[in-house]
């Protein structure tokens, strides 16, 4: 008895979840402005979504019982549940491990009691995290020259991202990566590798932002292909202030960011200068199917 009115008691918390859920997405909507307001076709998809919710939950009980029947014995062929141990979690497998023994001095090992010496019998073993700083390291590439009477041949070093760069395909990805993924702004970065005692300026570094843009240009290409091929593509603007050298302030540009569906799960970026639909009619040129973005549309 006590199992069968805690299921049901999670059953009707889980509801009244999904409605306050519900709730709160419509008085969202409601308070957006006025050109991000729903229409109602919209409303509609949210009368469909909670229809399906409510056939869902007035669906009758198999006799034989559902899957999450927290009541079924021992030995009828089902998994266990597993449980939730507390406590402290193991550290991460796949990471380097390096074993520091700490040991008795010579004279401890021996009992000052008895007058016998210590014998071993086990150990105690614990982990703890530890960090190393990243490093900045110089690499110099030598290449050899040989001669002849008649020739001279010198030996060629690997091709870099950026010929005749300081910088070699791992500093690139991690100027890359901070900026985009951990948004750090080159002059934070800047900071960053002067701690390093490394003199490497913001304007440099967008440089090599610069020239990385067309390095990446096909694989950016590559994932455009495969986004288009989504029945539904979503987008929506973000408004960022860009420095213009012709004004004396800055002023607002657009990142629109443009998602896949659940089969072609890319999120592509781009940029604008203004909110105008120019700006996605360029982008989604030769794609064929919806754009949600605050609105549906079929293109």
């Amino acid at each position: 008895m006590v199992l069968d009115l805690m299921t049901q008691l999670d059953r009707e918390f889980t509801e009244r979840n999904k409605i306050e859920t519900l709730l709160r997405e419509l008085l969202d909507a409601r308070r957006n402005r006025k050109s991000e307001q729903l229409s109602v076709d919209q409303l509609n998809l949210f009368a469909a979504a909670w229809q399906a919710r409510q056939a869902e939950a007035e669906k009758p009980e198999t006799p034989g019982g559902s899957d999450d029947d927290d009541t079924a014995t021992p030995g009828t062929g089902d998994a266990a549940p597993k449980k939730r141990t507390g406590g402290r979690q193991p550290l991460a497998r796949h990471l380097k491990r390096e074993r520091i023994v700490h040991d008795l001095t010579e004279e401890e090992k021996h009992c000052a009691a008895c007058q016998h010496d210590l014998r071993p019998i086990g150990e105690e073993a614990s982990e703890r995290y530890e960090y190393i700083p990243a490093q900045l390291t110089v690499i110099e590439d030598v290449c050899k020259k040989y001669a002849c009477d008649c020739t001279v041949k010198t030996a060629t070093k690997p091709p870099q991202p950026i010929e005749k760069s300081t910088a070699g395909a791992s500093l690139l990805a991690q100027v890359i990566v901070a900026k985009t993924a951990d948004h750090l702004p080159l002059h934070r970065q800047e900071k960053i590798f002067e701690r390093h005692g490394v003199d490497m300026s913001r304007k440099t570094m967008g440089g090599w932002l610069a020239q990385c843009a067309d390095i990446l240009n096909p694989l950016y290409g590559s994932l455009k292909n495969v986004l288009f091929q989504s029945k539904v593509i979503g987008t929506d603007d973000t408004s960022v202030k860009v420095l213009d050298v012709k004004l004396p302030f800055a002023r607002i540009g657009r990142i629109w960011p443009y998602c896949g569906d659940l089969q072609h799960p890319v999120i592509l970026y781009d940029y604008t200068a203004t909110r105008e639909r120019a700006g996605p009619e360029e982008f989604l040129k030769g794609y064929r199917g919806y754009l949600q973005s605050g609105c549906l549309w079929r293109i």
